[in-house]
């Protein structure tokens, strides 16, 4: 009985000495991290407005000016928790004005806190770890020409057992391990395409709603139906809300031409002239904001990809 109970704590010991290996927060090596003053605030601009920061971390309804003070917004309502999105600005206190740029890559990258502790992936570092590094830096430059928001970030809401952040490394294992393009470019794909590719793909992180979770219970993109339509979060629970399919198929964005996609980006009027909605009004809002190329590159990679 005294060997069973012995062997019954060595395995015990063994799985959580294996669980706190595996789900250990890694970090970027240092040749992948930009050096320090390397940023641009310049173009870190046009990166802010990919990325729509203001549209998770600038007050709800924030107009104006009011969307560069970046104090936190409203709460994401999801199946694992409401999550409140951080205050950015560059308040050494309660933002990020006292963190590294190592600090803000991992951050961004890796999903890990310059306390060492996981980020939920609320927080798209999935798609943020296809950026490069230089865009990092220039993003990191920019958030620290804006105002400083000297409030505390609001706590989230999450319950058992997904407020173990431990666990959130097994996830990574699962669902971060390739850093690649998602989907293959056809080999005729214009270089335009491929511009396109890395700004949904990478800091436009579209896929993130417009990509329907697999693997129930986990919160995995399916990348088998890449931007083929999710479950929308707007609204009360269970109201049926749906993000559209933007794939170039007949289910989604078949009948629209490349200009019809980019003048949508920039306008919000579809080829029918109806409006934007939803939650998409804070997407095209920043979307405006990005050059006329960037726009025509995001079109030619949605009308590149298969349809779905």
């Amino acid at each position: 009985m005294a060997r069973r109970s012995l062997l019954a704590l060595v395995v015990l010991l063994v799985a959580v000495g294996a669980f706190f290996a595996l789900t250990a927060p890694r970090r970027l090596p240092d040749e992948a991290i930009a050096a320090a003053d390397s940023g641009n605030a310049t173009r870190g601009a046009r990166i802010f407005w990919a990325g729509g920061c203001a549209s998770c971390h600038a007050a709800d309804g924030a107009k104006g000016d009011e969307r560069f003070k970046l104090g936190g917004g409203a709460p994401l309502k999801t199946p694992f928790g409401s999550f409140n999105a951080p205050n950015i600005s560059p308040d050494r206190t309660h933002g990020i004005g006292a963190w590294s740029i190592g600090d803000f890559a991992n951050a961004m990258q890796k999903g890990v806190d310059p306390d060492g502790r996981h980020l939920y992936p609320a927080f798209p570092y999935a798609s943020y770890q296809r950026m490069t590094k230089a865009d990092i830096a220039d993003l990191f430059a920019y958030l620290q020409t804006l105002p400083a928001v000297p409030t505390a970030s609001a706590p989230s809401e999450i319950g058992f057992p997904f407020n173990i952040r431990r666990g959130i490394g097994l996830w990574k294992l699962a669902f971060m391990a390739d850093a690649g393009p998602v989907v293959t470019l056809p080999a005729a794909a214009s270089p335009a395409a491929h511009a396109g590719q890395y700004l949904v793909e990478g800091p436009g992180h579209c896929g993130e709603c417009h990509t329907a979770r697999g693997l129930q219970g986990l919160g995995a993109l399916d990348r088998a139906n890449w931007l083929a339509g999710a479950a929308s979060l707007d609204g009360p629970k269970g109201a049926g809300g749906k993000v559209p399919n933007i794939t170039p198929g007949e289910k989604g964005l078949g009948d629209w031409s490349a200009g019809d996609i980019a003048y949508y980006l920039k306008s919000g009027f579809t080829p029918e002239y109806d409006s934007v909605g939803g939650s998409m009004v804070e997407v095209q809002n920043n979307m405006a904001k990005l050059t006329d190329d960037d726009r025509a590159a995001i079109a030619a990679y949605l009308k590149a990809i298969p349809p779905r």
